[in-house]
């Protein structure tokens, strides 16, 4: 599948930000562009490591990436960025179920390591997960960004400089509402307060990053994210701290961004 021509693009520091008329169209680029990768990635080393991130916000893109072709899935190895804390990966807004639905039981994968948000002991899991991403360094780190400009769930204000590459946080009012928009859970009541989440730094250290980010709800944390101080208070604007970041974005999403000169 070839990439879809944005309708605008350009460059915020390092980062490559292209803009779409609609979402499936910046899904089916982004996936072009992941996919492309990967093949590089394993004609180089025979190997590849992708950790992939879940939301509403990832569906077109997602069923794009499965589409792709000449990619040997049989040498990926997958992560995901993030899972609820205490939430059974059985639950409907698990995030091991939403990828096991939409990617990792379609795709041939040779590994996937899932995030056991109900593990007993929820700090030993952080480390187990941890040493797992140490051991098999990031190639593609597929990403979005919140509503209230969170990378994964780090929630503003977030830590920036963690030694940490998976550490449970505390969910926002906002980024619990979210979960609620997107038809997650029926009430606030129902989302849980706290995740276990890759942090910035670790989303950081994969060699590209490939950020979808479709629709209007989402306008003003692109606006904070690429054109506001490189903040805690807006995780997303760590992005531009990265040597080789990608940005899909709609006309929607989009739409606070400045002008084209």
């Amino acid at each position: 599948m070839s990439e879809s021509r944005p309708a605008r693009q350009f460059g915020v520091a390092q980062v490559q930000v292209k803009v779409f008329g609609d979402k499936y169209s910046l899904g089916e680029a982004a996936a072009a562009f992941v996919g492309g990768r990967l093949r590089l990635t394993i004609a180089a080393k025979s190997a590849a490591n992708l950790i992939v991130a879940t939301g509403a916000s990832q569906y077109e893109f997602l069923a794009a990436l499965r589409q792709q072709e000449g990619v040997d899935w049989s040498k990926v190895t997958a992560f995901h960025l993030d899972e609820y804390l205490g939430i059974p990966a059985a639950h409907p807004a698990s995030f091991r179920r939403y990828l096991r639905e939409r990617l990792f039981d379609l795709l041939p994968f040779g590994t996937v390591h899932l995030l056991e948000g109900d593990a007993p002991d929820a700090q030993r899991e952080c480390q187990r997960y941890a040493a797992l991403l140490a051991a098999n360094p990031a190639d593609v780190a597929c990403i979005g960004i919140g509503e209230n400009g969170h990378l994964a769930f780090n929630d503003p204000p977030a830590d920036f400089h963690t030694p940490k590459l998976v550490h449970v946080v505390a969910l926002d009012e906002a980024c619990r509402r979210q979960q609620v928009g997107e038809g997650h859970f029926a009430t606030m009541a129902d989302v849980p307060t706290q995740a276990l989440s890759l942090s910035i730094p670790a989303i950081l250290a994969a060699k590209t990053v490939s950020c979808v980010v479709p629709d209007g709800r989402k306008a003003e944390a692109v606006r904070c994210s690429l054109e506001g101080p490189i903040s805690a208070d807006c995780p997303g604007s760590a992005l531009r701290l990265h040597a080789d970041c990608r940005v899909f974005l709609d006309k929607d999403s989009a739409s606070l961004l400045a002008p084209a000169a």
